[in-house]
């Protein structure tokens, strides 16, 4: 995955936040969902943020794949990244 061009990502003490530059929007990341955006864009694929949410926080894979795959699919679907 991708972020398309002009989404700033911002850490705060409580996640993350999204910024569409374009658009004027933003989404509130918790911090599960600031680990995830951070593997995947650095790079990383799927299998990566999975491992470090399994590191981060006590979760077995089954919830820590889905929740990977769910933030994956709402980014993609809010046109605020590419596969």
């Amino acid at each position: 995955m991708r972020l398309r061009d002009g989404i700033a990502v911002t850490g705060t003490d409580f996640g993350g936040v999204l910024l569409d530059q374009r658009a004027g929007t933003y989404w509130q990341l918790n911090e599960t969902g600031t680990v995830v955006l951070t593997a995947l864009a650095d790079g990383h694929g799927p299998d990566v943020a999975v491992e470090r949410l399994l590191d981060a926080f006590d979760i077995d894979r089954d919830r820590a794949e889905a929740d990977v795959a769910a933030l994956t699919r709402q980014l993609i679907d809010a046109k605020m990244a590419t596969p």
